[in-house]
């Protein structure tokens, strides 16, 4: 008879758990999955998936405007809110049972309801306690809201996704890759949008060009951004009729709006899970705190994730899970390196990155070389809407590796997946430079850019 009722108990079903139960499973172990809320996870519920549906539809309506350049006549467009969020609903249900449907194609027992802690082999989930050889969290994280007064009045990014009817003024707070995905995203819908943070540069954790440029971008097509500015308390107006909002700024400043929406942070989903009771030790954040084999203080219980507040990306907990179901079932021979991740931000115009920004790499390897580029493409020669494209290599001086690839721009994402590869293998600039171009495109210019700025 076995020590435990199964091998692997994941409290989690999104994408770092169902990836490392799906895993272990295959590999032979007795994989048991705990989920008190949906299926597949923030990715699949309220984060890339219908943040990138929500993207597209942001996107027509300058797309149809744009079509008149190339002799397109369009009557005036119509956008229907209620239908838009009812077609990702659908796509959503269709993704939770194709994620139930993985688990039990494995062989993976699903169970539907909150588990915690008891020892450090030990769960209970509905009154019950079953017992796991080991024990992976992967509970993700949650938005927080500041306090500030009124905060009750405000909403974050997870019930944006499910607003009744779409405000016709917004004002999104943050300046981090979701602000400036949902500012966009109410923007190109059509509505009165502003975007407030505090800092002086938007995504400021990437190159620095990258976010001024961004700024400016935005700006150009009418979105509304007041940098150095905090939110003091929101309350209801009494000037606006209906369900309008007074909101004070820090700067004595107030502005009418229609609905708050914060974007200015997450916390590891961690609380009331029976951690610290187990031993589990916690970082500050709340975040467990883990080794490099993403073991905790507790060597039977594991974490991955947004959980443990490492790299917030839905791919990266996807090879965490795949790493630790390896390591405790397999040959442990995989190894999970977080250098040169690439993201993107679906922001309008999208963001791409990998590798270090200039700071970032002038602190590491010195002497460096930049190459930069700002156009407008081909596309937009016959709009007129003046859009441009920013492109920039980072290029180590010594060895002539091309450390970092940035871009702001249309369809960043999908031109800077390429060069994740090509940094992944080390690729020198003269390789770049080597590389024959596709034209016209605008991911061309990465391989054609000579001069160092």
């Amino acid at each position: 008879m076995p020590q435990y009722d199964y091998d692997l108990f994941t409290i989690g079903a999104g994408s770092g758990g169902v990836r490392a139960s799906r895993y272990a499973a295959r590999l032979g172990a007795r994989v048991a999955v705990a989920e008190e809320r949906y299926l597949g996870g923030t990715c699949v519920n309220v984060g890339c998936i219908p943040k990138k549906l929500f993207s597209y539809a942001a996107h027509y309506g300058e797309d149809i405007e744009h079509a008149a350049g190339y002799g397109w006549r369009v009557a005036a467009p119509g956008f229907d809110w209620a239908a838009l969020v009812a077609n990702k609903d659908r796509e959503i249900a269709r993704l939770n049972t194709v994620y139930a449907k993985l688990l039990s194609g494995a062989g993976v027992t699903l169970l539907e309801g909150r588990a915690t802690l008891v020892d450090a082999h030990t769960v209970e989930l509905g009154g019950k306690r079953i017992s796991a050889r080991y024990i992976l969290i992967a509970t993700g994280g949650w938005p927080v809201i500041p306090p500030v007064p009124g905060a009750e009045l405000a909403i974050s990014s997870n019930e944006a996704f499910h607003l009744a009817r779409l405000p016709r003024r917004v004002l999104v707070v943050g300046g981090g890759y979701i602000a400036v995905e949902f500012a966009s995203i109410f923007h190109g819908l059509g509505v009165d949008t502003t975007l407030v943070y505090r800092g002086e540069r938007l995504i400021k954790e990437f190159d620095a060009d990258l976010g001024t440029f961004l700024a400016a971008e935005m700006k150009t097509k009418g979105l509304n951004i007041r940098f150095r500015s905090n939110i003091a308390r929101i309350e209801r107006s009494t000037r606006d009729a209906g369900s309008a909002l007074h909101v004070a700024l820090e700067d004595e400043t107030s502005l009418e709006t229609d609905c708050v929406m914060y974007a200015t942070g997450r916390a590891p989903n961690t609380r009331g899970l029976g951690l610290e009771q187990a031993g589990v030790n916690l970082a500050q954040s709340g975040a467990v705190a883990v080794n490099a084999d993403f073991q905790s203080s507790v060597p039977s219980i594991y974490a991955v994730g947004d959980v443990i507040d490492r790299v917030l990306l839905t791919p990266v907990a996807l090879a965490e899970g795949m790493f630790v179901a390896e390591s405790l079932f397999g040959s442990s021979g995989r190894s999970l390196e977080y250098e040169n991740i690439p993201t993107a931000v679906f922001s309008n115009p999208n963001v791409g990155t990998v590798g270090l920004s200039e700071a970032r790499a002038r602190e590491r390897h010195g002497d460096i070389d930049v190459y930069r580029t700002t156009f407008g493409s081909l596309r937009h020669q016959l709009t007129g809407s003046g859009e441009k494209v920013l492109m920039k290599l980072v290029v180590d001086r010594k060895s002539d590796r091309v450390l970092g690839v940035h871009m702001v721009g249309p369809d960043a994402g999908e031109i800077i997946q390429g060069f994740a590869v090509a940094l992944k293998c080390g690729a020198t600039k003269r390789q770049f430079d080597a590389t024959i171009g596709i034209h016209p495109t605008i991911a061309e210019e990465f391989v054609t850019l000579r001069e160092a700025v």
